[in-house]
């Protein structure tokens, strides 16, 4: 694996770079599921007739639903940092 960036020029991406810039596609990729997800599962929940447009009892549903998924994201997201932590330290 080549550790040079392209346009040919003789400068090495250093190791943080080349972890940043995977951290920040793995991010991305997270936050894309995260939306693709809540998505079909708030559709699903919120549409059952799906018609050219949404209803305002659609509306409000699918925003509560999202808010309520977010939510519980965020939950998951803290606990699983948390233990990370722990398990960093507990390895330290």
């Amino acid at each position: 694996m080549s550790l040079y960036g392209g346009g040919g020029g003789d400068s090495a991406v250093s190791k943080d770079d080349l972890m940043d810039q995977v951290k920040q596609q793995i991010a991305v990729a997270n936050a894309q599921e995260l939306l693709t997800k809540m998505t079909e599962k708030c559709f699903k929940k919120c549409v059952v007739k799906p018609g050219s447009s949404l209803d305002s009892g659609e509306q409000k549903c699918i925003a509560m639903c999202m808010d309520r998924y977010m939510d519980s994201w965020n939950v998951v997201s803290r606990a699983y940092s948390s233990r990370l932590a722990q398990e960093r330290s507990r390895l330290s």
